[in-house]
């Protein structure tokens, strides 16, 4: 088994933040979720779930197992200390000022990204699918942080890439009704057909809401199958897990 199933991001905060995003080895799932699916929505057998989770945990040394958001594509943004007072958990970003509270997001497709303002003593991840995204989901969670824009970080984990992500023309108008910059992020690929590099987009959306210390964004889950559960690729697939969380 591998001994860190998962991507540290690279980028330069407090050193008492901690961050991961998981790859798909290193768990016990059975195809189609093989191997570290930690998604107990996807028709995975729960036992096989249920200790992926808790290989992840004990091998990542987290201070507890996540309390796992109900994603919906949507803009609500959830305190992570209150989540166990939520009767829905309906979200698709969680946000803490409290140590070893973590925050997570899944992810097979879509963009994670993770937020830390300078000092370590607030934290977020969101997950931002291009319609979060187009909805303002990475602005909303900005505007949670008490920390000036300016100060926060922000890391772009595992999604898919500019070359994978094929989009409609309406996809295209949506965000270029927002901003005329997001054309740069579009390239023709057929008759009404784009392909949309959402790295980018989300670099535009995080600057114009005044974050301009953007890391990572490097990674295509589309056509990397051995280390990348991808839903437009596969189907039925499993699910990754990015965190962050600090301590005191």
């Amino acid at each position: 088994m591998i001994k860190t199933p998962w991507i540290e991001p690279q980028w330069p905060v407090a050193s008492n933040v901690h961050a991961l995003s998981t790859i798909r080895q290193g768990g016990v799932s059975q195809p189609p979720w093989e191997s570290l699916n930690l998604g107990d929505h996807v028709n995975d057998a729960p036992r096989h779930v249920a200790e992926n989770r808790r290989r992840l945990k004990h091998l990542a040394g987290l201070p507890h197992e996540p309390q796992w958001l109900t994603q919906v594509h949507g803009c609500t943004v959830l305190d992570a200390a209150e989540l166990h007072l939520s009767l829905s958990c309906e979200a698709d970003a969680v946000y803490s000022n409290t140590a070893n509270t973590l925050c997570a997001v899944m992810t097979a497709d879509c963009l994670p990204v993770l937020f830390v303002d300078q000092d370590g003593k607030e934290v977020a991840a969101a997950h931002a699918g291009w319609r979060g995204l187009a909805g303002g989901v990475l602005e909303q969670t900005v505007g949670r942080f008490a920390a000036a824009p300016q100060t926060l970080l922000a890391w772009l984990g595992p999604a898919i890439g500019p070359s994978s992500f094929e989009v409609g023309a309406d996809v295209r108008e949506t965000f270029l009704a927002w901003n005329r910059d997001c054309e740069a992020a579009f390239a023709a690929h057929g008759e009404g057909h784009w392909l949309a590099d959402i790295y980018q987009l989300a670099r535009l959306r995080l600057r114009k809401a005044g974050v301009t210390a953007i890391y990572g964004g490097d990674y295509c889950t589309y056509s990397d199958a051995e280390r990348f559960y991808s839903y437009r690729r596969d189907g039925e697939t499993g699910r990754m897990a990015t965190l962050i969380w600090f301590n005191t």
